[in-house]
């Protein structure tokens, strides 16, 4: 066969006479979209995703049914032809019933694969689970016991009984891993490049742990003795364990991450110096400035910020600092975690009468319930509808607060029903300590020429975590939004080092939130699932716990660890990772809610004997059918139905076929969906 010539986008390729576009082009080194050619079987063009548009040619042809010919200028990447792959692309996925990844890790700030370290944790392979944890998180002891846990409270487990103990099981897997010291991974080969990082809390560490990863040399600068940040210095030890965080941290540094505590930014050194001597500079400061109430009475002895306390208590408990001095009544205003941190902690401190005011009822308060409930447990006194109207004092010094009454009322556009001051109703309190747990802020003195948001935080680029200044980066607390939980720091720790990285070999690509097919929740049926309730977390009683500081939580037995992880409902595809229809779809954006309607959704069947088939994620470019009658010559495969309603199914004949198609597999390997799944 003599060669021809022709071109594709622009380029100058060569075909064998009588050769479609398609293979052609990928001989060439140009791959154009598609999902339902295969090299052992014939042309289908059922996908319509391989069109070109070639020159002379008014209507778009495909790719995989098109001849080339000598001279032919194609290109599969014009507008025309994007918008045609589009529109072919969001009509696969709105029939497409099916979860890439399982809700647990969408709502995961990070990203975890919270249903592959679970599957890990349930076969009792706890090395592997924490193999898959650290992809995205560096810190899952610690972080574990601490989490608020988002990934649980989208766990479908919930609508046949209630959500798995996620978090539980993360720390319990990290736990084992950290007492055998089983994973440590290999930095890549030193590139050159020096990294430094202002601020050595949960964004800190992350980003220093992996860009350490990818070989560059990472320091992290912080103004504090040890590192940890808010782990440390904000959380008690009796919700996690300092040795525990301290386990961690080293493991970090183990990587090649260089530690310098006691280094305050414009006192010991200045942010100019480290950026001149740096490739990148990352600023994970932090907010470690406790907000103000702006209530008269403020500038009294007593009337403390709830980060300034739990710095206090923090440092004071690992013999770094004197016993904050709070008296006998302690009253915590917010209602929050800080605020559910700083009133169990002044029970520990010895306070007889410890009692927060939260302006709401208990149903609007954001701290989690079992925090709440364990406070509750530890003798805390909740006061709900109140709000301080006035910080009462004598000498300089706190002796009470003036307490507004509130009401709720009209909820607002959002449907939150509002706080309201009830005229004329106050009620007063006799306190010697007031922790005002409302909020925190970036205290940014020392870091210089940054542009700043009307918070008082850094602005910095939310894909390229970019700042005002070219080379210098900022993420978790001190940017944009300001304060959230420690994973969502993490999470966007995880994807500026891969941002930065990339800046640092040459050419900076920003982060875009992948594309994912999610199922709706109407097209489940829960009632399949047997039900077996959620594993209980053993806790110390409430009489002694809240004498010290010691863990509230107990560990869980090995066996209750496996059989809760046993729960999980496996939400997401198990061929995720190699799924050629979400990769493909992954090359534009695509909108395909455009074209929402009734979804053709089947039960999942093991008629194959040994392959499950869900025809809900099948998008019928009928591999399997032509790799069985064609490659396998055993034509157990048909198409059935006409237009919308045409599904795949088997027929067998006689017991030779079955274990024929027992043996085979052959449709599973070129599936380009997880429509086939291979039971083992």
């Amino acid at each position: 066969m003599s060669k021809i010539k022709f071109t594709l986008n622009g380029k100058e390729c060569f075909a064998e006479e009588g050769e479609f576009l398609l293979g052609a082009a990928q001989k060439n080194g140009i791959e154009i979209p598609n999902l339902c050619n295969h090299p052992s079987v014939k042309i289908y063009g059922a996908c319509g995703l391989c069109t070109v548009e070639v020159a002379g040619v008014p209507k778009l042809l495909r790719a995989c049914s098109t001849k080339v010919t000598d001279g032919m200028v194609v290109n599969s990447e014009t507008d025309r032809v994007k918008h045609s792959r589009k529109v072919a692309l969001e009509l696969l996925m709105s029939d497409h019933d099916g979860d890439c990844v399982g809700p647990c890790s969408l709502n995961c700030p990070a990203g975890t694969d919270c249903q592959g370290y679970v599957k890990a944790i349930a076969g009792g392979d706890y090395h592997r689970a924490v193999e898959i944890i650290k992809d995205k998180l560096p810190l899952p002891a610690s972080i574990g016991r601490i989490c608020p846990h988002p990934c649980e409270k989208k766990c479908r487990r919930q609508y046949v009984e209630s959500p798995i103990s996620i978090a539980a099981l993360k720390a319990f897997a990290a736990d084992r891993d950290l007492e055998e010291n089983t994973y440590a991974a290999v930095p890549a080969e030193s590139t050159g490049k020096k990294v430094s990082i202002i601020g050595g809390g949960p964004a800190g560490l992350t980003a220093a742990y992996y860009l350490a990863l990818k070989g560059h040399a990472v320091t992290v600068y912080d103004a504090m003795p040890k590192m940890g940040g808010m782990l440390r210095y904000g959380i008690p030890a009796y919700r996690l364990p300092k040795s525990v965080l301290d386990a961690e941290i080293k493991l970090i540094g183990d990587a090649g991450v260089e530690y310098k505590n006691n280094v305050k930014i414009g006192r010991d050194v200045s942010f100019e110096e480290i950026k001149d001597s740096s490739d990148a500079t990352i600023i994970a400061v932090g907010a470690w400035k406790s907000s103000s109430m702006r209530v008269a009475g403020e500038e009294l002895d007593g009337v403390v910020g709830g980060i300034d306390f739990l710095r206090q208590v923090s440092l004071y408990n690992s013999g770094e600092g004197d016993a904050p001095v709070i008296g006998d009544r302690v009253v915590i205003c917010g209602g929050g975690n800080t605020a559910m941190d700083a009133c169990r902690t002044a029970v520990r401190l010895g306070a007889k009468e410890v009692s927060v005011v939260y302006r709401r009822t208990r149903a609007e308060m954001p701290a989690e319930i079992e925090e709440i409930e364990e406070a509750e447990e530890e003798g805390v006194i909740f006061r709900f509808l109140r709000n301080p109207a006035e910080f009462v004092g004598e000498n300089g010094k706190l002796t009470a607060v003036k307490l507004q009454v509130m009401e709720l009322g009209e909820p607002d556009a959002s449907g939150r029903r509002s706080p309201v001051a009830v005229e004329g109703c106050f009620e007063t309190l006799e306190a010697d300590t007031v922790i005002e747990a409302i909020g925190q802020s970036l205290d940014f003195t020392g870091i210089n020429g940054l542009e700043y948001n009307r918070r008082g935080n850094i602005v910095a680029d939310e894909a390229s975590f970019a700042t005002s200044i070219e080379g210098v980066f900022a993420i978790g607390d001190a940017t944009n939004r300001g304060a959230g939980i420690a994973i969502a720091a993490i999470g966007e720790a995880n994807r500026a080092a891969a941002v930065i990285d990339s800046f640092l070999n040459g050419q900076m690509v920003s982060y875009k939130a992948p594309f994912v097919s999610e199922r709706r929740l109407d097209n489940i049926d829960f009632s399949v699932y047997n039900k077996k309730d959620r594993v209980s977390i053993p806790k110390r009683s409430a009489e002694i716990r809240r004498n010290d500081f010691d863990a509230v939580n107990l560990e869980l037995c090995e066996d209750a660890v496996k059989s809760e992880a046993a729960r999980c409902l496996e939400c997401g595809c198990h061929d995720y990772s190699d799924c050629r229809l979400i990769k493909t779809a992954n090359l534009l954006p695509i909108e395909p809610a455009r074209f929402d309607g009734k979804k053709n959704v089947h039960k999942t069947e093991q008629r194959l004997v040994s392959i499950e088939r869900n025809n809900s994620k099948c998008i019928l470019c009928s591999l399997c059918v032509r790799t069985c009658n064609e490659v396998a010559k055993k034509s157990i495969l048909g198409l059935v139905g006409r237009g919308f309603d045409t599904v795949i199914k088997p027929e067998f004949h006689n017991d030779e076929i079955i274990v024929g198609c027992r043996d085979c597999h052959l449709c599973v390997d070129v599936c380009p969906t997880g429509a086939l799944k291979l039971l083992k």
